[in-house]
């Protein structure tokens, strides 16, 4: 299972004290292991047994192993690129017996590495929930210590073990990135253990303080007799710890060709394909000017054809639904004539690959009614169902993937416009999908009754925590319009489908306000994982919900339509309570702006949690709010966005922006409608303007120092038709980004 190549290093390395054979291809020559200090240690195979190596888990999603086992010719460097391996890579974590089935196996998806030292972060393409990470040191290895190492390379009688092998070592001296380091009572680090943990106890908890890295091998299966030399070199982790959390505990990029470079897809469904007025296009522009692709229904991969009105990108959202590491994009295309239905909508996965999307084995999974299998299958499309016109996916905490998709229109019996969501989930494998159930307000324990024009499913949001899903049309005893919205667990109940928690409307007496005609509570949703101070991890969820249609009280006036937003703690529990009340309030209090008649404050949501790992704080938690209809000065419908802090209080934490203002190009002008279309990720807020001041739309990317209380602007990013390899073409370019 190694190359070949890697046995010519001794000779390539001899001279000086650099004579160490690169063991990144190495197993110790000691006992197999039998307690459990090293039992988040992992076997990694190359490609079809090209090579092999170890690692340990130091998150439920990342390893930490040697660079030397992903390089090209460690002989010659350590550069490793970043994203996704070049081999299908395969980790066994937590087996110390690998013939037994205990621990996990996952596939390795993403390579972060460093560049002063053999070590690089393997992310995992789904998390390990049954074996505990290791903790890293915070203390060097100090001359005379002794530490324990480990890996599942070759021993001395075995060329490829079966069994975690674990020996003692003894420190030399170190240097800023490594450690020399001897074999005591004849153990060595071999060929297989490059990357295995080399670990420290401290009052009977293991510590990470160094990576296995070169060895002389002496003793080793396969290595001369006359070497006898157990010493080598320790790649140092112990000054690894904010580099490793920051890493791990970053929010996932788009990353649509996995080359770890951030990408953005820019939909513009009111787009002509091939003479056809609104058939739609998805724009992708990929990072690091690896330049830019359209997607549309012309595309011999794309389900469907492009046809006039049908809206193709409508609604987008990213995930990695089948798991390899590349960002797949999903697609709704709501106003889909299905035969004789006209707008009868539906959805698609398009996937990524590392030569860009669409260019994979599998390219297209393809969602509409009356076909594919479960609730989709057992439905039919019917005129007005727009099936896509609101989307969500993600992962749930145990790593799987799930879709939602909503079909506001469709008719539950008899009623018309009740709404359906489909939910599809891979609650047994890894990989593609189809497996699905339908949510109405008809099934059990969903909160509200069916009745016509609720529109249930028109908005939804969802993180790996917990799901929510808006009926913004449901009328409130006899208040047509309030809206109202049902929050569930992923967790399957005996129909299989999500477990209804609870449901949230303005009669409530947890909720702020009162359910009144036209509010529209639920129009938008967003929700973010959140850990409370006190937990172990992000288990519990900050949804936060738009009444774009409230009316407000300003000192005395009425202002119709000038909007709000609520936002609400959900913990692991199922159980909620109400956290702040958002609007741009009056000229006189400490959030910026003035609420106004028409404003529309709340029609649109961003939300994201920048350190998902951590104790969330004002600072991680933030919240973009859109004002399409905010007049600035007498620039009527200029718009406007606001952002906040999801648990912070709202005027401390605030920042208004308006063209003109935090980057943004331009004057502010009548019906821009700054506040569309937005999109929050770690670094950045992205604002669509389809409406201008461009013929063709443009998104702009603001870095989140513009965006925040007291940021600095810096340069921001332009997208726009015509520049940048963008084809001058398009007529709601920004749309939607994600």
């Amino acid at each position: 299972m190694h190359r070949q190549t890697r046995l010519a290093l001794a000779a390539l390395l001899a001279t000086g004290p650099a004579a160490l054979l690169t063991a990144s291809a190495s197993a110790i020559t000691g006992p197999a292991v039998s307690d459990t200090t090293l039992a988040s240690a992992a076997q990694i195979v190359v490609g079809d047994h090209d090579h092999g190596c170890s690692g340990v888990l130091v998150d439920p999603e990342w390893l930490l192993t040697a660079a030397s086992c992903f390089a090209d010719n460690p002989a010659v460097g350590l550069t490793v690129p970043a994203g996704k391996p070049k081999l299908k890579t395969t980790a066994t974590i937590g087996r110390s017996d690998l013939s037994g089935s205990d621990g996990a196996t996952r596939d390795i998806v993403q390579l972060v590495p460093r560049s002063d030292r053999d070590a690089v972060l393997a992310r995992l393409n789904r998390p390990v929930i049954n074996v505990a990470p290791i903790t890293l040191a915070t203390t060097a290895p100090a001359a005379g210590e002794e530490l324990k190492f480990a890996g599942y390379g070759r021993t001395k009688t075995e060329w490829a073990p079966l069994k975690l092998h674990t020996g003692t070592l003894t420190v030399g001296s170190s240097t800023a990135t490594t450690a020399t380091v001897t074999g005591k009572d004849g153990a060595a680090v071999c060929m297989g253990d490059s990357g295995g943990p080399v670990v420290r106890t401290t009052g009977g908890t293991p510590q990470l303080t160094a990576l296995n890295s070169q060895s002389f091998q002496g003793g080793c299966f396969g290595i001369a007799a006359t070497e006898t030399r157990t010493g080598g070199i320790s790649a140092r982790v112990d000054d690894l710890a904010s580099w490793v959390n920051s890493t791990t505990g970053a929010p996932r990029i788009t990353d649509f060709n996995c080359d770890g470079a951030e990408d953005i897809a820019i939909a513009d469904p009111k787009a002509a394909v091939g003479g056809n007025d609104g058939a739609g296009v998805v724009r992708i522009v990929y990072g690091n000017n690896k330049g830019t692709v359209e997607i549309n229904q012309d595309l011999d991969w794309v389900s469907g054809g492009a046809e006039a009105g049908d809206w193709f990108g409508e609604a987008i959202a990213t995930t990695d639904h089948n798991q390899d590491g590349c960002t797949d994009l999903v697609v709704g295309t709501p106003s889909e004539d299905l035969g004789d239905s006209t707008d009868a909508g539906m959805a698609d996965v398009l996937y990524g690959a590392p030569s860009g999307i669409g260019t994979g084995t599998v390219k297209d999974t393809h969602f509409e009614q009356d076909a594919g299998t479960g609730a989709i299958a057992g439905s039919t499309p019917e005129t007005g169902d727009r099936m896509g016109q609101a989307v969500a996916a993600g992962t749930t905490t145990s790593g799987e993937p799930f879709l939602v998709f909503g079909a506001p229109g469709e008719a539950i019996g008899s009623v018309p416009k009740a709404g359906i969501a489909f939910y599809v989930r891979d609650s047994t494998s890894i990989g593609i999908t189809t497996a699905n159930v339908g949510i109405s307000q008809d099934s059990t324990g969903v909160p509200g009754s069916v009745e016509a024009n609720d529109g249930f499913a028109g908005s939804i949001a969802a993180d790996a925590n917990h799901i929510a899903i808006g009926a913004p049309g449901e009328a409130i005893g006899t208040d047509a319009n309030a809206g109202n919205l049902a929050v569930f667990s992923h967790k399957l109940n005996s129909e299989g489908r999500p477990t209804p928690l609870f449901g949230l409307d303005q009669d409530l007496d947890t909720v702020s306000g009162g359910s009144e005609a036209g509010d529209q509570f639920g129009k938008s949703l967003a929700m973010v994982p959140y850990r409370p101070s006190g937990a172990a991890a992000a288990t519990d969820s900050i949804l936060a919900v738009g009444s774009p249609g409230e009316d407000l009280d300003i000192d005395g006036v009425a202002k119709t339509d000038a909007g709000n937003v609520l936002t609400f703690r959900i913990t692991a529990a199922g159980t909620y309570t109400q956290l702040n009340n958002y609007d741009s309030g009056t000229a006189s209090d400490d959030v910026t702006g003035t609420s106004e008649a028409g404003d529309r404050f709340g029609q649109t949501l961003a939300a994201v949690n920048t350190a998902p790992h951590a104790v969330g704080t004002a600072a991680t938690m933030k919240l973009a709010v859109g004002i399409p209809g905010e007049a600035v000065g007498t620039a009527t419908k200029s718009g406007a966005i606001s952002t906040f802090s999801l648990i912070g209080s709202p005027g401390a934490n605030d920042r208004w922006i308006e063209v003109g203002t935090s980057g943004l190009p331009g004057q502010p002008a009548a019906d821009q409608q700054l506040g569309t279309s937005i999109h929050l990720t770690g670094t950045k807020l992205y604002a669509g303007m389809p409406y201008g001041p461009s013929s063709y739309g443009a998104l702009y990317a603001l870095p989140m120092a513009n965006v925040i209380a007291g940021g600095t602007n810096t340069a921001i990013t332009t997208y726009q038709p015509g520049q940048g390899g963008l084809p001058a073409a398009g007529a709601r370019f920004g749309y939607a980004a994600r």
